[in-house]
């Protein structure tokens, strides 16, 4: 796993290791879902929740988001992320959070720009962190979900609809954006 491009270029990323949960984005994958937002990054502030290896996050930073928030409940997790960031120079952008992601979000007052959703699969974690996360995104940011393909979503939450949706094997990337911005349509 690498960062794909911007000011940590090529560092390689170390990545968990671990039980069926823990899969990382494919990096065919992340240049999708990056080429999808990439006018969209510079100077916003990126949530990547389930974090893992922090590798989204780290790649916002890369591309010159603004700060990205880690936020992950597993401590091997935190720890990954740590070690990437001082790898690619960019803590100083990063608040790295080791807690529940539903609760985190719940309590929190902050305000994203770009959210990326990566829940352990067709456990209905999606389902309950995507309306909490509707109301933590401004009015022109967008909310990007890795889901499995038979993990049910919604078309609505809160004032975000679902603008696309693309398959890779057996992943799907969805993307949500508010109702009043939403900029193209398949």
């Amino acid at each position: 796993m690498r960062v794909i491009t911007g000011s940590a270029r090529g560092r390689v990323l170390e990545t968990l290791k671990g039980d069926d949960i823990v899969r990382p984005t494919t990096d065919k994958i992340k240049e999708a879902v990056f080429s999808s937002i990439q006018f969209e990054i510079e100077g916003r502030t990126f949530l990547d929740a389930f974090a893992g290896s922090g590798q989204m996050g780290i790649e916002a930073l890369s591309r010159n988001a603004k700060n990205a928030i880690f936020i992950d409940s597993s401590k091997s997790a935190i720890r990954c992320i740590n070690r990437n960031l001082e790898v690619t120079k960019l803590q100083q952008f990063a608040e790295v959070i080791n807690a529940d992601s539903i609760s985190c979000l719940k309590n929190t007052t902050k305000i994203f720009d770009i959210a990326f959703l990566d829940p352990p699969y067709n456990m209905g974690i999606l389902q309950e962190i995507l309306p909490i996360v509707a109301q933590k995104i401004s009015k022109t940011g967008v909310i990007i979900c890795e889901s499995a393909l038979n993990d049910k979503i919604l078309q609505k939450y809160y004032k975000f609809t679902l603008d696309r949706e693309r398959t890779y094997g057996k992943i799907k990337i969805s993307t949500y954006r508010h109702e009043d911005y939403i900029l193209w349509s398949d």
